[in-house]
Formats: structure tokens, C-alpha cells, sequence
């Protein structure tokens, strides 16, 4: 799956750097994640990076977008990983 981040968030700008995937950006209101380039850090790291370093826990799995360990493997393979 895909994360997203909830209106929780308080814009303390922390996840948007740890993304290796470039898939943050900062929305209208709060921080925004890409699901099209959302790995859930598969084939970078062990852990979600953002998921880590973020202070109220407001980034969680998007049950709009299902996706297994497999798919998100190819999808970083698609976005230019090795």
C-alpha cells in the first residue's frame, strides 16, 4: 500500500526531505504523498522513512491503494531503482 498523510499533520516539513522517492510535497494545507511514487521506502530502506521521523504520527497506509511488498518493488524498480 501506498501511505498518505491525515489532516493531523502540522506542516513541521521533517517528512518531505526523507522521501527518497520524491513523493512529498506540500499541499494546499497540509503535506501530501504521491501514491504513484509512494514505495513505502521497498527497495531503500527497511522502514518507511517518513513513517520514522514523524512527530504526531500522521502518515498511515492509504486503504485506497492496495499494493504488496512485490508491486512496490516494482514500482521503485520503475522509478529508476537498482
Amino acid at each position: 500500500m501506498a501511505l498518505m498523510i491525515t489532516d493531523e499533520c502540522i506542516n513541521c516539513d521533517v517528512c518531505e526531505s526523507e522521501c527518497p522517492n520524491d513523493a512529498i510535497s506540500q499541499g494546499e494545507e497540509i503535506y501530501e504523498i504521491a501514491a504513484g511514487r509512494c514505495t513505502e521506502c521497498v527497495g531503500h530502506h527497511a522502514t518507511s522513512q517518513c513513517v520514522e521521523v514523524c512527530p504526531v504520527d500522521c502518515i498511515v497506509l492509504n486503504p485506497d491503494v492496495v499494493e504488496t511488498e512485490e508491486q512496490l518493488y516494482e514500482k521503485y524498480l520503475t522509478l529508476g531503482g537498482r
